[in-house]
This record gives structure tokens, C-alpha cells and sequence, in this order.
């Protein structure tokens, strides 16, 4: 009965945790993972951030790890991959920079908490779209750019400004028949 006990408890604490919190970004932009621990309670931990679900032990697919409050060089598998937080605050999150579409899928945060089976496991489901168009416009050079003096058409009374900023229009008459409107 004992080791029945044992191995149900086994079962339930390695059962690896379905829920994930989802994050979107757009490609070229950094998308931000947030992880934090109590350092008051816990004190000073060590953490590591890997690729797809956690596993019982460590991370399998490491991409960077932090040794209380300094990242561990050797362990980060690129730049772009940043912990940004303040680390001696429990704030592990974990920055991706210039994110692609291939960074979409599972993220996992694990902070070791001494003894067994205590770690805290945070699961990310991180999705990547393409970036939106941007809609900035571009400075006109008033003094080269065609068509930036201001003309002034009296037949209509349309005027225009330098920059096109005001475009005034109006008419004696603007009503509109039937013929107007066929194609």
C-alpha cells in the first residue's frame, strides 16, 4: 500500500503543467516573457529559461540561465535572448529581441527552489506575425519637392498651402443628378 501511495504522489508531481499563458508579438519587434519569484520569502535564486515544456529537472533546451543576479554567459545560445528584469528583485522574465516567426512556440521558466520537487514552473506559448506596415510619413523638403508653392485656382475656389496641409474646396452649386452618379 506504501509504495502505491508513493508512486500516485511520483505521478502527480511530474505530471508536467498544461497550462500556458499565451504571448503575441510581430516580427522585428522584442517580446517580453514576464517570470518573477519572492525574493523576500525565497531569497536569491537561480533560474534558467529554455526551449518547449519543462521538464522534472532542469531545462533540456537551454537558452540562457542566471546564477542568482548574474546571467550566466556561456549558457545563452544567442543575444537576442536578454533576462532585462532586476534579478535581485526576482524579476527572471526573459526578453527576445528582434523576434522572427520562428521564435513562435513553447517557453519555459524554471526557478530552482531547493529540495525536492519545488521548483516554480511558469509555460509560455509565445505566437509571431508578421509586422504590420508602418503609415509614417515622410518629411516633404518644401524647397525641392514640385508642387509645394501655393497655387491658388479661382474658378473653383480650391486652394492648396505649401505642404498640402489645407485643401479648401467649395462651389456655387453642389448638388448632384442621377447622370452624375452612373458609371
Amino acid at each position: 500500500m506504501f509504495i502505491m501511495k508513493v508512486a500516485l504522489l511520483l505521478a502527480l508531481l511530474t505530471v508536467v503543467e498544461g497550462d500556458s499563458t499565451k504571448v503575441k508579438g510581430h516580427t522585428g519587434e522584442e517580446v517580453t516573457l514576464p517570470c518573477h519569484y519572492d525574493v523576500d520569502t525565497r531569497g536569491l535564486l537561480s533560474v534558467c529559461w529554455n526551449r518547449g515544456q519543462i521538464r522534472n529537472s532542469g531545462c533540456w533546451s537551454l537558452i540562457v540561465e542566471a546564477e542568482k543576479t548574474k546571467v550566466t554567459e556561456e549558457t545563452r545560445v544567442s543575444n537576442r535572448y536578454q533576462l532585462l528584469g532586476q534579478l535581485d528583485r526576482g524579476d527572471v522574465s526573459l526578453t527576445v529581441l528582434n523576434v522572427t516567426e520562428t521564435d513562435s512556440g513553447v517557453y519555459g521558466c524554471r526557478v530552482h527552489i531547493p529540495g525536492w520537487f519545488n521548483d516554480d514552473k511558469h509555460h509560455f506559448d509565445l505566437t509571431v506575425d508578421t509586422a504590420l506596415l508602418s503609415t509614417k510619413s515622410m518629411p516633404v523638403d518644401t524647397a525641392t519637392s514640385p508642387g509645394t508653392a501655393t497655387d491658388t485656382h479661382t474658378s473653383g475656389q480650391m486652394t492648396s498651402s505649401a505642404a498640402g496641409a489645407a485643401l479648401t474646396s467649395s462651389s456655387a452649386s453642389s448638388s448632384m443628378t442621377s447622370e452624375d452618379t452612373e458609371l
